[in-house]
Parts: C-alpha cells; structure tokens; sequence
C-alpha cells in the first residue's frame, strides 16, 4: 500500500498484521480524494480520521496539503502502526494520534475539522450516531451499504466499489 498523490507520493504504508484493520485501497482512497478535488476541498483543511486503523485516509490527506490531522483508533497495534508510517513519511509533526475507542472520543472531544473521513467496521451500526456528532463541512463515509440521510447532512456524491460504498456528506447548516 502506497500514498496515491501529493508531497508524499509513492511513499509506502504500513498495515497492521492480521485482520483487524480492513486498509481503504489505493484505487478507493484517490477516487475518495478525487470527489473532495471536484467539490472544491484541495488541501489546507483540518482533518478528523475516525476508526483510523493504519491511518491511510489522513495520511493521504496530509500529503496533499491538509494542514493537520487528528488519527482516532482504539486498538493498540494500529495506533503504533500510524504513528510509525507518519514518522517514517515526515508527517508526525503535523499529526495527532489518540489512542481511544471513537464513541467515547466524540463523547469528550466532539471534532470540530473542516473534513472527517470515517471508516468503522462494516458491522457497526453506528451512523445515526456519528452524524448527530460530528461538527465539520465535509464527512467522507466508508461503509459496507448506503448510509442512511440525515437531517443534517446532504449528500454531494455516492460511489460503490466492490463491497464498499463512499459517500461524501456537506453539512447543510439545519440543526
């Protein structure tokens, strides 16, 4: 697994062993960032990567220009397993790794971010939730079906690849 584009290009990502982190793939992370690039989001944004795992989504993010991004991942390994990739892609010092399960995170510590990709497990269930949360312009949901619409959120662009479905959210400013 690689960086698809920007500073960081070519620069390979490490994956935690085992199967407890399902990586988005090259082909689905440039085609995420590809869709944000055509809806005006080009670098210079804060950014929030719920359910991190190896942390491929912002650290793409980062490579093309994201100001800073914060990785929330509970398991242990996957957290060592980010904030190795961004020392050894030069990231670290624009980057902030927590170490806590999402919900209890978005308890304290609601992001407030101009964009938030989130990747749960495709079993959770928990979108209603994370939608009412999360405080950002753009959200970028990764998931095994269609996430349900939600009030305050409108959806500019859906793809399916395989048995994942992209969808990327604007906040539309209803309570």
């Amino acid at each position: 697994m690689r960086v698809v584009a920007g500073d960081a290009r070519g620069r390979p990502i490490e994956a935690p062993t085992g199967n407890r982190t399902r990586p988005t793939s090259d082909r689905v992370r440039e085609s995420i960032f590809n869709m944000l690039f055509s809806l005006g989001v080009h670098g210079g944004e804060t950014v929030v990567d719920l359910y991190a795992g190896c942390g491929a989504l912002g650290i793409e993010a980062l490579s093309r220009g994201a100001t800073h991004c914060t990785f929330v991942e509970r398991d242990r390994k996957a957290v060592e397993c980010i904030r190795k990739n961004l020392e050894s892609i030069g990231f670290a010092d624009r980057a902030t790794v927590v170490h806590a399960e999402v919900g209890a995170w978005l308890d304290q510590q609601p992001p407030r971010a101009d964009l938030v990709l989130a990747d749960p497990p495709y079993a959770d269930d928990a979108w209603l939730s994370l939608l009412d949360r999360i405080e950002a312009r753009w959200l970028v949901a990764e998931a095994g079906e269609v996430v349900a619409e939600h009030p305050r959120w409108d959806v500019v662009r859906e793809k399916t690849y395989g048995t994942t479905v992209v969808t990327v959210f604007a906040r539309n400013g209803n309570a």
